[in-house]
Formats: structure tokens, C-alpha cells, sequence
């Protein structure tokens, strides 16, 4: 799991909003047969689950930082949904923060099986401010930049085609599935080893199907990573290769194959802006 000091934070606030408990309420509105608000004691009342869920950022680059697993505590956002009566023209689920931001993604994301939470906890204790208190949702498999409202005031059902959230109204794609990818975490780029076994490490991730393998490849030959254990489909799952390393240059990448058997791409994206693609590439050295 990722500590909560270390998590990556993308905000659009200039300033962390600070929300008054004794006023604040949650919500439920638009395109529902019974809309409804709480309060966050009746939010906690209601029943939990923890879920360990990855969350990434769309603009985190191929091997980079913007991504992280937390086990997240809360209500199961279909709990909610179920209680409003979801309408058929409810398509979309619009999280609104405190500060006026916004996200949607389709409504079948909370009904499809993944886990989709109003959070209030996160790795075992209450929600940071930095992280959203009072609540946020987060759902597995979406970038957050469609899903990942922070310091939450309300959740609204729309038509699909009736709303676009901040993000998209920039430029950025209205679909937000996280795409596949790896990262290789040591040895670091430019590294200088001695010869025999060095460990390569790292993480891969493909939480809309599960990772199913990982390869490395070592001077253009790819070669069959060892896994960690899988918390669930949508985590990422860490991985190992032992290499007996030979004195020269050498460079190394990786790639993921999910459950459904494929690989993710090598090409690189010009214009992510539904998410970077390409394998993590980096040269050591071995002495």
C-alpha cells in the first residue's frame, strides 16, 4: 500500500477547502426517483467496506509516480444509488466538490462488479484532508480526472451527453478507462552494478482486467517476470525478474499481458490525453 503522506495528489484548488462537519451533507439528486442528503454521521452509520483500489493519475507519464494503491474505507456507491432509485436516463454520475469542481462517469461503473466507493477512510484511518475529507469517491479502473471527486458535496445523475466535467471541458477524453502499464523501480536509470544477479523490480498494473503476467526484456530478449500476490483485479501487482548481469551496457523494459491475454503496446502516445502509452525503458550499466 502506498502511505498516506506519500499518495499523489492532482488538485485545481488553490487551497485545501475546509468543510465545517456540523453543516456539511452529501447529496443524492438529478435523475433519481427519490433524492435525498446526509449527514456524515448518517454516512458513517451506513454499511462499510474496505476495498484496496489503485488510483492513477491521466497524465502520468509511462514509469512515473502519479498512481498509487490505498485501502480505502466507506459506502458502496450503488448502496446510495439504490436508495435514490436510479432513473434510465440517469447515465452519468456528476461528483461535485465543495469548491465547485467536478467529475462524471457512466452510472454502470457503480453497478458493473468493481469496487466504487464513497470513501471516508483511507489505509485504516480517517480520510485526510489532503485526500478529500470528509468523503470522495473513488472507483476502480477510472483515471480520477473522471471520477475521483475530493471533499464531496453531492452526486448528481445526468444523461451522458447533458454534462461534461471540468477536465473535459478542457480538452481531455470523456471516457476515462486507466490504460495497462509497468514500471520498473530499480535499479534506477544510468545505475552501475556489479556482475551477477541484480534484481530488476517493479509494479504493473491492468485494473479493468487483472494482471496476468509481466515480462522483461534484457537486451531485446524478453524474458518471464516473477508476480507478487493479487489483492484483487483492480490493484497492481508487484514484480521481480533475477538477472545474472553480464559486464557491458545493457537496456531494459517491461511490459504487462493482463487476464484477457494482452500485451500491453510499446507505442508511444503524441497526445495523451486519454492516458500515456509505451514500455518503461531505462540502460544500466554492470561492471
Amino acid at each position: 500500500m502506498t502511505p498516506n503522506d506519500d499518495f499523489f495528489r492532482i488538485d485545481t484548488a488553490l487551497s485545501v477547502p475546509r468543510v465545517d462537519l456540523a453543516n456539511w451533507r452529501l447529496e443524492i439528486k438529478g435523475k433519481v426517483r427519490t433524492p435525498f442528503s446526509i449527514s456524515y454521521d448518517e454516512l458513517l452509520a451506513m454499511p462499510q467496506v474496505e476495498a484496496p483500489i489503485t488510483l492513477a493519475c491521466v497524465s502520468n507519464r509511462v514509469g512515473g509516480t502519479l498512481i498509487g494503491t490505498a485501502m480505502w474505507q466507506g459506502v458502496e456507491l450503488r448502496t446510495l444509488l439504490d436508495r435514490a432509485g436510479v432513473e434510465p436516463s440517469g447515465e452519468q454520475i456528476v461528483g461535485t466538490s465543495v469548491d465547485g469542481y467536478n467529475a462524471g462517469f457512466p452510472t454502470s461503473a457503480a453497478f458493473d462488479g468493481r469496487s466504487s466507493l464513497v470513501a471516508i477512510g483511507m489505509n485504516g484511518v480517517p480520510l485526510p484532508l489532503d485526500n478529500g475529507f470528509p468523503a470522495r469517491i473513488v472507483v476502480e479502473g477510472l483515471y480520477g480526472y473522471v471520477s475521483s471527486t475530493k471533499w464531496l458535496r453531492s452526486i448528481e445523475l445526468t444523461e451522458w451527453d447533458s454534462f461534461n466535467g471540468y477536465w473535459i471541458q478542457q480538452g481531455w477524453a470523456k471516457n476515462g478507462p486507466i490504460k495497462m502499464s509497468s514500471r520498473i523501480d530499480v535499479p534506477r536509470s544510468g545505475a552501475r552494478q556489479p556482475e551477477g544477479i541484480v534484481t530488476l523490480a517493479g509494479v504493473a498494473w491492468a485494473p479493468n482486467t487483472g494482471v496476468a503476467a509481466v515480462e522483461v526484456r534484457i537486451d531485446g530478449v524478453w524474458r518471464r517476470a516473477t508476480l507478487g500476490d493479487s489483492l484483487s483485479g483492480g490493484v497492481w501487482r508487484q514484480w521481480y525478474y533475477d538477472w545474472n548481469a553480464t559486464k557491458g551496457e545493457h537496456e531494459i523494459a517491461v511490459r504487462c499481458i493482463d487476464a484477457d491475454g494482452q500485451v500491453q503496446t510499446g507505442e508511444i502516445t503524441p497526445n495523451p490525453i486519454a492516458g500515456y502509452t509505451g514500455w518503461e525503458t531505462r540502460s544500466i550499466t554492470i561492471v
